[in-house]
Formats: C-alpha cells, sequence, structure tokens
C-alpha cells in the first residue's frame, strides 16, 4: 500500500496534498532561492505550508519541526481552509505558461495541476463523515507514535516533550470525530455495519488496558539514559499524567460511543452506491485511485479477462509439476500441507530476511538507481494486527537516517505461505515500494512536492511490475514460488471484478469473499480482511492492476520501437527517477523518453 506512507487515510491525504497560502512562513533551509523557477516556488511554498497545517505529514517524512502538534483535518475549519487554499493555487499554477517551461517544470506543473483538481473534486463528498475504519485511523496512528517504535522520534528530553504536548491533543480530535460521525447517522452516512464492529475491538484494546499496560508506556522506554533521576521522575509522573487523565479516558469515549450508538445505526449495506450520490462518488474514488477515464464496467471486464489468463498459467504450474488432482485440489495442497507454512512469527520474519539477502547483490543488473536508506523487516504489532492488512511498507526518512520498514502480519502464519514469501517481498521491499518511495524522496533536485507525493496507480503498479523481475532477481527458481507470483497477480486482478462488484453492480460482502476465495490460495482470514478492506476504501484496490497493465504496455512499446537499442536499467531509471506521477502523465513522459532514444 499506499502515499507519502503506504497508509493513510483519505483526510490525511487531503491534508498531506493542501496547501497554505494564508500565511508566510518562512522556507528556512529548503526555500525555494530566487533563482529557483516560478513552478518550483510555488510548489515548495505549498508543501511547506501543508506541513504546518498537518503537522502529522512533516513526521512522516522525518521532518520534527511540528512533532508538537496533531493538527485536527477532519474539522470544519480545517476543510473549509484546504478547499480555499487549494483553489487559490490551482488559479496560481494554472496561470503560469506553460509553454516557456523546462520539460521538469512542465512536469512539476502537470503533477501538480492534477492532484489540486483531484483534491476539490474529492470534497464535493462528505468523506470527513467517515474519519475512522478498521484499516485507518489517527487512535491507531497515534498509539503507533507513542509506542515508542513509531516515527515519532523520541531520543531527547525535548522530544519527549514535544510527543506529549501532541498527544494531550489527542481528545480535541476525539470531539470533532464524534460530530462527525453523529452527523454521518443523520445524512446516513455510515460505514458498514460489519466494518465499524472490527473498529471496536481495536479501540477497546487501547482504551480498557490497564494504565500500567498501556501501548503508551512504551515511549517511557525511550527515555534517554543521560536523564537525571529527577528528569526522569518528572517525565515520568507527566506521562502518567496523560495516559490515565487524557488518553485513556479519550478512547473508552470514542469506543463507548461505538458500541452503544454508532454500531446499532450503520448500514446493512456494503456498496458505496448505497450511499447518497454514491454512484458518482465512487466514480471519483475510481478516478483518484487509477488516473484513468474507466468506467466501473470497463474495469470489471479488464478483471475477468485477467482472472482467465493467470488461471490459464495456475494450470500450467500444477501440470508442470505432476499433481494429479484439479486447480481445486492442488490450492487445497497448497493451502492445507503443513510443510509450506512457517511456525512462528520468528521464523516468518527471517524467512523474509533471507529472501532480502538473495535479491539484494542481483538488483544492480536490472537498476542503475538505488537508495539511501536501507529497509529493515518486522512484525506487525498485536494490538492493530488482527485487522491489518497481510503486508505493508512504511517510507525511510527523508535523509536516510531511518530505514524503510517492511511490515509483515504474523497475527496468522496460514496467511503467510513459504511459497508466497518471495513475490510479496519483491512488491512490498525491493524493488518494489521500497525503491520507488526511497528513491523520490532523496532525489535533491526535486521539490519536495514531487518527491512525496503519492500516486496510489503508479505506486501500487510499480511494485506490482516489481514483482515480474523476480526471475531476473534470482528468484521464482521453484515452480511452487512462481506459483505464488501468479496467486498474487490474481489477487490484483479479483480485485478489480471484487470492487467494481460491490461498489456497482450490488455484490453482497459473501458473495465478494466467495470469489476471492474460489480463485486463489487465501486464508479466510485474508479473504475476510481484503472484501472489507475495499468496503471502507473503494477504488484503492484497482491501482494494482491497472497500474501495473499500463507499465507493461509502456515497456513493450519501448522494446519494440528501440529493438536492439532498449536498455531496462535504462528504462527503470526513468520510470522511477521523478517520483510518482499520475499514469496519463508517465505515459507522456515515457513516449517522449523513447522518442529521444531513437524510437
Amino acid at each position: 500500500m499506499r502515499r507519502i506512507r503506504e497508509w493513510l487515510s483519505a483526510s490525511m491525504l487531503a491534508a498531506v496534498l493542501g496547501i497554505g497560502l494564508g500565511f508566510a512562513a518562512p522556507l528556512g533551509a529548503q526555500e525555494a532561492s530566487s533563482e529557483r523557477s516560478a513552478v518550483y516556488q510555488l510548489v515548495e511554498r505549498h508543501f511547506e505550508q501543508t506541513l504546518a497545517i498537518a503537522p502529522l505529514s512533516a513526521t512522516w517524512i522525518g521532518d520534527s519541526r511540528y512533532d508538537d502538534q496533531l493538527g485536527n483535518p477532519d474539522s470544519l475549519e480545517t476543510r473549509a481552509r484546504f478547499d480555499l487554499l487549494d483553489r487559490q493555487s490551482l488559479l496560481a499554477a494554472r496561470a503560469i505558461a506553460r509553454d516557456a517551461l523546462s520539460p521538469a517544470d512542465a512536469l512539476t506543473l502537470d503533477i501538480f495541476i492534477n492532484a489540486r483538481e483531484q483534491q476539490i473534486d474529492a470534497r464535493r463528498f462528505p468523506e470527513h463523515l467517515l474519519p475512522i475504519t478498521q484499516l485507518d485511523s489517527l487512535p491507531i496512528e497515534l498509539a503507533l507514535l507513542g509506542s515508542g517504535d513509531g516515527q515519532q522520534p523520541l531520543a531527547t528530553l525535548a522530544q519527549h516533550r514535544a510527543w506529549l504536548a501532541r498527544a494531550a491533543q489527542f481528545p480535541r480530535w476525539v470531539d470533532t470525530a464524534l460530530a462527525n460521525l453523529r452527523e454521518g447517522v443523520v445524512r446516513q452516512v455510515t460505514l458498514p455495519r460489519v466494518a465499524a464492529e472490527r473498529v471496536l475491538p481495536q479501540l477497546r484494546a487501547i482504551a480498557d488496558s490497564a494504565p500500567g499496560a498501556s501501548v503508551f508506556h512504551g515511549a517511557l522506554k525511550r527515555i534517554p539514559a543521560s536523564a537525571t533521576d529527577a528528569e526522569r521522575a518528572a517525565l515520568t509522573a507527566d506521562y502518567e499524567a496523560l495516559i490515565v487523565g487524557q488518553l485513556l479516558p479519550a478512547y473508552r469515549k470514542l469506543a463507548d460511543y461505538f458500541a452503544n450508538e454508532y454500531i446499532p445505526a450503520c448500514r446493512s449495506s456494503v456498496g458505496w452506491s448505497a450511499l447518497p450520490d454514491g454512484t458518482a462518488w465512487y466514480r471519483a474514488r475510481v478516478r483518484a485511485n487509477t488516473g484513468l477515464e474507466l468506467s466501473p464496467d470497463e474495469i470489471h471486464a479488464i478483471g475477468l479477462k485477467e482472472v482467465a489468463r493467470i488461471q490459464r498459467e495456475m494450470e500450467s504450474v500444477r501440470r508442470a509439476i505432476g499433481f494429479s488432482g484439479d486447480q481445486k485440489a492442488f490450492r487445497t495442497y497448497l493451502a492445507t500441507d503443513p510443510r509450506f507454512y512457517h511456525t512462528s512469527a520468528d521464523g516468518v520474519v527471517e524467512g523474509f530476511k533471507a529472501i532480502k539477502r538473495k535479491v539484494d547483490p542481483n538488483l544492480p543488473a536490472l537498476f542503475s538507481l538505488f537508495p539511501k536508506a536501507d529497509y529493515e523487516v518486522r512484525p506487525v504489532e498485536a494490538f492493530r494486527a488482527a485487522a491489518a492488512p497481510g503486508a505493508f511498507y512504511q517510507s525511510p526518512s527523508q535523509d536516510g537516517s531511518r530505514p524503510g520498514i517492511f511490515y509483515i502480519n504474523t497475527n496468522d502464519l496460514r496467511a503467510v505461505p513459504i511459497w508466497g514469501m518471495e513475490t510479496l517481498s519483491l512488491h512490498e521491499a525491493a524493488p518494489g515500494h521500497h525503491f520507488q518511495i526511497a528513491l523520490a524522496q532523496e532525489v535533491a533536485d526535486l521539490p519536495r512536492f514531487r518527491r512525496f507525493f503519492g500516486d496510489n496507480a503508479y505506486a501500487e503498479g510499480w511494485a506490482l511490475y516489481a514483482e515480474t523481475l523476480g526471475h531476473d532477481l534470482g528468484l521464482f527458481t521453484d515452480p511452487l514460488q512462481w506459483f505464488g507470483k501468479l496467486n498474487d497477480e490474481m489477487l490484483r486482478a479479483s480485485r478489480l471484478v471484487v470492487d467494481t462488484g460491490l461498489h456497482a453492480k450490488g455484490w453482497s460482502r459473501e458473495r465478494a469473499i466467495a470469489y476471492m476465495k474460489a480463485n486463489q490460495v487465501m486464508a479466510d482470514s485474508d479473504a475476510v480482511i481484503e472484501v472489507e478492506r475495499y468496503m471502507v476504501d473503494p477504488g484503492q484496490a484497482l491501482g494494482y492492476k491497472l497500474g501495473q497493465l499500463r507499465i507493461l504496455q509502456l515497456r513493450r512499446e519501448a522494446e519494440s520501437q528501440l529493438k536492439a537499442r532498449f536498455d531496462l536499467r535504462a528504462f527503470h531509471r526513468e520510470l522511477l527517477v521523478d517520483g510518482a506521477m499520475p499514469l496519463p502523465v508517465l505515459e507522456r513522459k515515457i513516449r517522449r523518453w523513447i522518442a529521444a532514444q531513437g524510437g
């Protein structure tokens, strides 16, 4: 997954992509000089002022200036401000004479205008009335930051004080969220009931923990050894007062509302079409997540075609290894034989580390650009594992001092088959999300808007394309690992069918789960989590396969036109060097590159 980080709520994404023109905050060390172009200065100013308005975004990219602030992106004031600022910014961008720009500035302007248009379009719909889902919420993000293992730095006493100040603002956010949720009930814009029921145990796990066992006590372990006894005692007392007096009561307030009022009022339907203006809302979601003007019916048809193709390739694997049963029996065999599963969470983590050691030496054959930051493999924390995705990636800090993190969910070991680990590593780590996101952040010549810009179809399309590179990286020598690659590709093809089925064709949750299980090896728990993910984040799952198909199409065009002049390392460099961008912008860029190579 994925964005500035793989995992952002729609409200947070709106904040990240906002622009502040209402005050003249200095750009400091990042300020564009007078020699910089008007485009660079516009987008750099936008990014700088956005960090002040959306302070969590700054922390996520390793900028600690706002670590004492939480922000309140779903409040009426913040939403109105973002909307006005986006409209002003769009006018300013459109006023720039594009014909006189350098290719780099023209690309930046195209991406910037597209982002502003996307945000303005998204605000036609009441996204703020759904501030919490089982996948994505500030209460869980806050717990991660306060656990001591998150992205909030806690190495000094000053950093601890900043965190205490930030966390103390959480009750205000809860009040805003409750007001929005209540308005959503009145306007019949609620989560599906089954999704809301998934949120409650997440909140209860934090709210009902004994004060001394709270996840927020993890930060106390980070108090520097250099602190005096008096400093340690004072800081500990402040932590206890915050946890007991503010944080746990705020979590209980939110959990009680979900249990007593919200869940009983939630809708029984699961598709976005059941919401007010839901058909238009879903189409806007499709555009935002793919960058393409494809109808749900067109996407559904593409999905069915891809599912059929991958089924044929899966059948070839079954025959090649000599399995005597049919495809259904083959999937059952792969899903149930104990030899295909680790027996411990540590075994899973170590298995992914071994894949990393195998892939790393082979990357120079395919790439000429490498991120400064490395990545590490971690299990998903226990308090969020039950509803978290099977795997996801968290970006490194912009200076490379904090590594990227490949999170693997070890809550259900049957959801992490050994034969699927190679393709999963390629997708989430190197050369998938880690290469794309870390490299973009490190390109010093790009304005920060570009370095940290997230486009769903580009990012997920690249990661799925990265899975096709496994043979060249020394993987997939075992036919079952190749089946794992096909199985993961089937997941992404099935998503085209199921997402559109749920939100445009009236599919039930049960029908969607059955379809997922019928076409691939998938643990029951994974099938449920996947479908319930699509239910609360419509359109996001479409970006993977549609993005991969467009990148593969561009590669075929380059190979066909350049023939012997085609250089795969150069092609990959061109795909990655300018960071994320909408697919139509990427297509124009790559076709210009092909022409410049003599194609």
